[in-house]
């Protein structure tokens, strides 16, 4: 039998066939008097396909398989019976029972017995959804998994053991499925895929809490490879996060820094920088920006930072209680004086319009280090993307909201910054770390 299944179009199309009795996606019958003509014609050395070609039949819907399993059989049926052997001696020509009128008292057990499982099907269908506050409503549709569940449910608790084959086909599943999944060798199955499972959420959980810090798919797939030489693909750790529900809280977008755009062209400086900021040199493009951070009853602290763009590395910050000038003079100093930055000759520090970085001042102190400076056009955050998108993980990673004191919020940002550097690998980054990526970059 040929397992090509009939589009509806096909369906459509041998259906208006003559020679054809009955016809479904699966299969198709046909008259008895096209099987006669086919032996005479095949009696006479024609080739089957041609003989289906001449009645009409399109021969690359039907496939060869189907035309060539045909053709056998009515030979083979015609060798043994004659004529006799092309009829179809099936009752009602098909090899399903006819329908017979049923009882009322019946009909109204059918009904009662759906009826249930649609009450059991709407209170699994209640059950919370935490899709965030305009999330689009999507339409809930059960897996045959549960289907069956609800089924044997129905079954058990109004012992309807002679209606599985009516509520199966109610909910459109297969009899067969049903059995099969309740079966001891479907069970032992799953608990072995269960057991399995349960080993892989344990790994998982481990990347996940690894140095206390949140974690999505991407970042627990390589805190197992480099951490704990263990490899997982994507879709495996997505979906056992989404089976024992590991969640990651996720940054969502600012939905009005998509909507800005910049308006105006006035610069105090050039942009230099253009958006390139993969430019696989270390020590050349810095970017620096301040952001404030919330912690204890209602007090506020700044930080300044300075980002490699080429490799994602803080190479310095500074924290302040005030906005004043001296945060980004500081963060400036402890650049140049860590001995451990090596900048290239033409290293230039790229910055947004604020007050801080037109200042006299702070420019003057960038050329007595021999530092260029670069800006981004007013009002386009863009311009200094990767050094807002690491203060937004930095926001969500770090543990701002338990520091009470001052010297607490300095002790978790000089944690998280180590963590950063060192241990937190990025997928952007050929799956390295900022520190490994730079190590990289200069033995490349």
């Amino acid at each position: 039998m040929s397992k090509k299944i009939f589009t509806n179009e096909e369906v459509d199309i041998l259906s208006k066939n003559p020679y054809v009795k009955n016809v479904s996606i699966k299969g198709i019958t046909y008259t008895d008097e096209f099987k006669r003509i086919f032996i005479i014609e095949y009696q006479k050395a024609k080739y089957p396909k041609e003989i289906f070609e001449s009645c009409g039949f399109n021969i690359e819907v039907l496939g060869s398989n189907r035309i060539s399993s045909a053709a056998n059989r009515w030979c083979k049926g015609f060798k043994k019976d004659g004529l006799n052997g092309l009829t179809d001696t099936r009752k009602g020509n098909s090899g399903r029972p006819s329908d017979k009128e049923i009882s009322l008292e019946e009909k109204y057990k059918r009904l009662e017995a759906e009826n249930n499982l649609l009450k059991a099907e709407n209170e699994l269908l209640k059950k919370p959804r935490n899709d965030g506050k305009g999330a689009k409503k999507q339409e809930i549709k059960l897996s045959a998994e549960d289907k069956f569940i609800l089924i044997n449910c129905i079954i058990s608790k109004y012992k309807l053991t002679n209606m599985l084959s009516y509520l199966c086909k109610a909910t459109g599943v297969s009899r067969s499925g049903y059995y099969n999944y309740f079966s001891s060798k479907s069970q032992d199955l799953r608990e072995k895929l269960n057991r399995k499972d349960e080993l892989l959420r344990n790994n998982i959980l481990k990347a996940y809490k690894f140095k206390r810090r949140k974690k999505g798919a991407r970042q627990i797939k390589m805190t197992l490879k480099n951490q704990f030489k263990i490899i997982y693909n994507l879709k495996r750790i997505r979906r056992i996060m989404k089976k024992y529900d590991i969640v990651c809280p996720i940054r969502k977008a600012n939905p009005y820094r998509r909507m800005m755009k910049a308006t105006m062209e006035h610069r105090v400086l050039p942009n230099l920088l253009n958006r390139e900021f993969k430019q696989e040199t270390p020590g050349k493009v810095l970017l620096t920006d301040i952001t404030y951070l919330s912690y204890g009853q209602g007090k506020r602290a700044y930080l300044s930072t300075v980002k490699d763009s080429s490799t994602n590395e803080i190479l310095a910050y500074h924290l302040s209680r005030n906005i004043q000038l001296e945060i980004a003079i500081e963060t400036i100093h402890k650049l140049m004086l860590n001995e451990g930055n090596s900048l290239a000759h033409d290293a230039f520090i790229h910055s947004d319009q604020g007050c801080h970085y037109t200042s006299p001042i702070f420019q003057k102190l960038l050329q007595r280090y021999g530092l260029g400076q670069s800006m981004s056009r007013r009002g386009n955050c863009w311009d200094n993307a990767p050094q807002e998108s690491f203060f937004g993980h930095f926001k969500d990673e770090a543990h701002l909201k338990k520091c009470n004191t001052f010297e607490e919020l300095k002790n978790e940002i000089g944690d998280y910054m180590d963590y950063y550097n060192k241990y937190r690998c990025q997928w952007g980054l050929k799956k390295m770390t900022p520190v490994q990526y730079r190590n990289h970059l200069l033995v490349a």
